[in-house]
C-alpha cells in the first residue's frame, strides 16, 4: 500500500497565505533582560515601534505581509543591533535569513520615512532658547544650536569602476553630516554622501547648509571643527589662538564639539551594524544609506523614552578616517567679525 508523502510549502510556512499572520515569536513570554540582549531593546520600547510602524509593515503589497510587525520589527532590530544575518537570531523567532533581510528592508523604510518626525532643528522660540541653554551650560559657549560633523560608515565596493566611495583610508564609505544637541538628539542627519567627499564638501553641497543660509539664523550659529570654513552660521576654532580671549574661546569650542563625537560613538556602540565589527554594510549605497538614517531615527526615539547611554567608544574596524585637511580660515569678512565679536563679548 503506498504510503502518501505530505509535501511541505515552503512559502506557506515562511509567507502563510492571504492575511494569515504566523505568530513565531511573543515578547510576553520573555524577559526585558532576554529582549535587550537578543535585540538591543526592552518590551515597551518594542511595542511603541510596533504601533508606530504597524499600519506601515502590514501593507497587503508587501511579500512578507504574513510576518507580523512584531516580527519584523524584532528581525530588523537584531540586525542593527548584532550588525549579523546569524542563524540563532532568526531561529529565536522563527524565520529563515532570507527572511530577515526582508524584514530588515522593510523595517528600514519605514523608519525612513518618518525621519522627519524625529530628526529636526526645534521651531518654536521656547524649544531654540532651551536648546542654547543647554549648550552654554556645558562649557559656557553662547548661540550654540548645534555641534556639526562627519563620520563614516563602511560599505561593500558598488563596483570596481566607481572610485567615488573609496576613502583616504582606500575603504569604501559614507560620509554622513549629522548635527546634535547636547543631549546627544540628532537634529540633522545626512547619510547619503561618497565616501570620497571630504567633510568641508559635504558640507557645502549638504541641504544643511541651504537651510541655515535660507533661514537666516541670525540669532545663533552652529560649531563645526577645522574641517569647515567658519560661516555666518558656523563658528569654528581658531587655528593659531594668540590672547587668553582665543584660548578660552577655543576651549570652550571643543569641549562643546565633544558632544557630537560621543554621540557618534553611542550609535555605534548601539547599532553594531554600523562599526565595523561585522565588516561592511553588505548593500547598495542607497540602501546603506537607508539603513544608517534608520538607526539615527531609533537612536533619537531611545532617547525620547529615556534610554540614554553614553557609551564608551565602538571597538569596530572602520571609524572616521583621519582627515589630513588644510586649516580652513573663511575669507567671509562678515563670519570672522562674528567670531571676534564672541570673543570680545563672551571669553575676554
Amino acid at each position: 500500500m503506498a504510503v502518501p508523502i505530505a509535501v511541505l510549502d515552503c512559502d506557506l510556512l515562511l509567507y502563510g497565505r492571504g492575511h494569515r499572520t504566523l505568530d513565531r515569536f511573543k515578547l510576553e513570554d520573555v524577559t526585558d533582560e532576554y529582549l535587550v540582549s537578543m535585540y538591543g531593546f526592552p518590551r515597551q520600547f518594542i511595542y511603541y515601534l510596533v504601533d508606530l510602524l504597524g499600519a506601515s509593515l502590514s501593507r497587503p503589497t508587501q511579500r512578507s505581509r504574513a510576518i507580523s510587525p512584531e516580527t519584523q520589527i524584532l528581525a530588523a532590530l537584531g540586525f542593527y543591533t548584532s550588525g549579523s544575518f546569524q542563524t540563532r537570531m532568526g531561529d529565536a523567532i522563527g524565520i529563515s535569513q532570507a527572511s530577515m533581510s526582508r524584514c530588515v528592508a522593510n523595517v528600514t523604510e519605514a523608519l525612513v520615512e518618518r525621519a522627519s518626525q524625529f530628526i529636526h532643528f526645534p521651531k518654536d522660540e521656547a524649544a531654540v532658547q532651551n536648546l542654547k541653554d543647554d549648550f552654554y551650560g556645558l562649557a559656557g559657549m553662547p548661540g550654540v544650536l548645534g555641534v556639526v560633523d562627519c563620520t563614516h560608515v563602511a560599505i561593500k565596493a558598488p563596483n570596481a569602476e566607481d572610485l567615488s566611495y573609496v576613502n583616504r583610508k582606500g575603504l569604501h564609505s559614507l560620509n554622513c553630516l549629522m548635527v546634535c544637541d547636547a543631549r546627544g538628539v540628532l537634529l540633522s542627519a545626512e547619510t547619503h554622501w561618497p565616501g570620497s567627499l571630504p567633510d568641508c564638501t559635504v558640507l557645502q553641497q549638504a541641504a544643511l547648509t541651504s537651510h541655515f543660509e535660507t533661514e537666516l539664523h541670525k540669532d545663533g550659529w552652529l560649531l563645526g571643527d577645522s574641517s569647515f570654513f567658519l560661516r555666518t552660521w558656523l563658528m569654528t576654532p581658531l587655528h593659531i589662538p594668540e590672547t587668553p580671549a582665543e584660548y578660552r574661546y577655543n576651549m570652550a569650542h571643543s569641549a562643546t564639539h565633544n558632544v557630537i563625537e560621543r554621540t557618534f560613538r553611542t550609535i555605534r556602540s548601539r547599532f553594531r551594524c554600523l562599526d565595523g565589527s561585522k565588516g561592511t554594510l553588505q548593500y547598495s549605497p542607497e540602501k546603506s544609506s537607508h539603513i544608517i538614517l534608520a538607526c539615527c531615527v531609533l537612536h533619537n526615539i531611545s532617547l525620547e523614552h529615556g534610554l540614554d547611554v553614553w557609551s564608551s567608544p565602538a571597538t569596530g574596524h572602520m571609524e572616521q578616517p583621519e582627515e589630513e585637511y588644510e586649516q580652513m580660515e573663511s575669507m567671509d569678512s562678515e563670519a570672522c567679525r562674528i567670531r571676534q565679536e564672541l570673543l570680545l563679548t563672551h571669553f575676554s
